[in-house]
C-alpha cells in the first residue's frame, strides 16, 4: 500500500556565505512584509483591523528569530540600508 520513494541525486550543501545570503534575504524580505502589514494596518477597515494586527505579530516574530540567528552567525545589518556586514572574528 505504502510506495517507498528513493532519492536519486544527493541534494548539494549550501556553502556557509550561501546560507548567510539566504538569511539575509530573508531577513529584508520579512521586515518589508512587516513594514507592509503596519501600513496596512493604518488604513484597514473593521474587519482587516485583527488580519494585520496578527500578521504585524507574526513577521515581528519572524524577525526577533532571524535577527537572533543572524547575531548568533556574527552578521551584523544595517537595517536602515539594508547591508551586510561581516563581523571580524578574533
Amino acid at each position: 500500500m505504502y510506495e517507498e520513494y528513493i532519492r536519486e541525486n544527493k541534494i548539494a550543501d549550501k556553502s556557509e556565505d550561501e546560507k548567510n545570503l539566504e538569511l539575509i534575504v530573508s531577513i529584508i524580505k520579512t521586515k518589508n512584509e512587516l513594514n507592509s502589514a503596519q501600513k496596512n494596518f493604518e488604513f484597514a477597515e473593521e474587519g482587516l483591523i485583527d488580519y494585520y494586527s496578527y500578521q504585524i505579530k507574526a513577521n515581528q516574530t519572524k524577525l526577533d528569530y532571524l535577527m537572533k540567528k543572524a547575531q548568533k552567525k556574527g552578521i551584523v545589518l544595517d537595517m536602515i540600508n539594508e547591508i551586510y556586514i561581516r563581523k571580524n572574528k578574533a
